[in-house]
């Protein structure tokens, strides 16, 4: 039997690299949940939004999560995000003030012109004014660049983000999926020529996606660059819940249009043995540690220090029940778990 209790549940905080920013260690994801389903209204998802931050901001939760590209059409998931915001905060002002909540975007994605895309000064300007409108605030805490632009110098983005830093519509911007080469290099560029340097990255990281989080970036995350990471796919979309392991639920993510690719992605990991993993680690998580696979995949995320918060994408109060427990499941791991774990998986 899994033990509930809320005050194992406690919520905590890491500094989110050098930003100065205390974020919890677990934040509030609309990537594949807000503005994307089919049939969900304007006003429906600002209420099951509304619903769960709710419920995440009394649990300690202080940031949440978008990008201009997210929903249906794309930017959707903000607007839902920026309403559910704005009347939370005439509702709850206190818990809801501005000055503790942590909100931030991704610019790439815009549109399907030309220009509405990508990195050059033009579109991350007017990318991040209609992110802020859509938003209804004034400023974003933190601005990603959501993928590397091959067509744009990098010193171009340093210098547009840096004015973005300075003119008071960011606090601080970083990047997301990018390589350490290229974090590398817009780092430098930024402290040779006195402009605002990336402060965090936002990666995949489970159990099944390790490399790039534990390898290729560990050089980033001491001194000078002191990296910070609000990791998303936390649990492999849902193949880590173990809910993939026979068959595709009706109604489920697998199921929705425009995410296709994830099928792909699921066959992907059948082939490489990794659902039968997934079986020995549901397995090990029941038998070890009296919880579900999900809440030790999360749980196995918070233990590594690197990562300084745990992107979550929640639909449902019960979910976000299920998925605050990983704090006590983490308080619980040990060593000897760690290596035990590390057997099974293989990778």
């Amino acid at each position: 039997m899994e033990k509930n209790n809320k005050s194992e549940n406690k919520m905590y905080y890491r500094m989110l690299g050098n930003t100065g920013l205390q974020v919890s260690v677990l934040s509030f994801g609309f990537w594949a949940t807000y503005g994307v389903k089919d049939g969900l209204t304007h006003d429906e998802g600002v209420n099951m939004a509304k619903t769960c931050m709710s419920r995440a901001r009394r649990e300690g939760i202080n940031l949440f999560d978008n990008a201009e590209t997210y929903g249906n059409p794309p930017g959707a998931a903000e607007k839902i995000m920026g309403e559910a915001i704005a009347q939370l905060q005439k509702e709850d002002p206190l818990i809801w003030r501005r000055s503790e909540i942590l909100i931030s975007t991704k610019i790439f994605w815009g549109g399907v012109g030309v220009n509405e895309r990508g990195l050059s000064r033009k579109h991350i300007n007017e990318g991040l004014d209609g992110s802020l409108e859509r938003l209804q605030v004034d400023y974003v805490d933190l601005l990603f660049c959501h993928r590397p632009d091959p067509f744009t110098p990098s010193e171009t983005v340093v210098r547009s983000m840096t004015d973005i830093v300075r003119s008071g519509r960011a606090t601080a911007w970083g990047t997301s999926e990018w390589s350490s080469q290229q974090i590398t290099e817009a780092y430098w560029i930024a402290i040779n020529q006195g402009l605002e340097p990336p402060q965090f990255e936002q990666p995949q990281y489970n159990m099944l996606k390790r490399d790039r989080v534990e390898t290729e970036y560990h050089p980033l995350y001491g001194h000078p660059y002191q990296l910070g990471t609000t990791i998303w796919s936390p649990l492999a979309s849902g193949i880590l819940t173990g809910k993939y392991n026979y068959a595709i639920p009706e109604g489920s993510r697998l199921t929705q249009n425009g995410y296709e690719f994830l099928i792909d992605n699921l066959e992907s990991h059948k082939k490489k043995g990794n659902i039968e993993k997934i079986l020995k680690l549901a397995d090990y998580a029941s038998s070890n540690l009296g919880c579900s696979m999900a809440k030790l995949a999360l749980a196995w995320c918070v233990k590594n220090k690197n990562v300084s918060t745990i992107l979550l994408g929640i639909t449902k109060p019960k979910q976000l029940e299920e998925n605050l427990d990983c704090l006590s499941v983490a308080e619980k791991i040990t060593s000897k778990n760690l290596e035990e774990i590390e057997n099974i998986l293989d990778n």
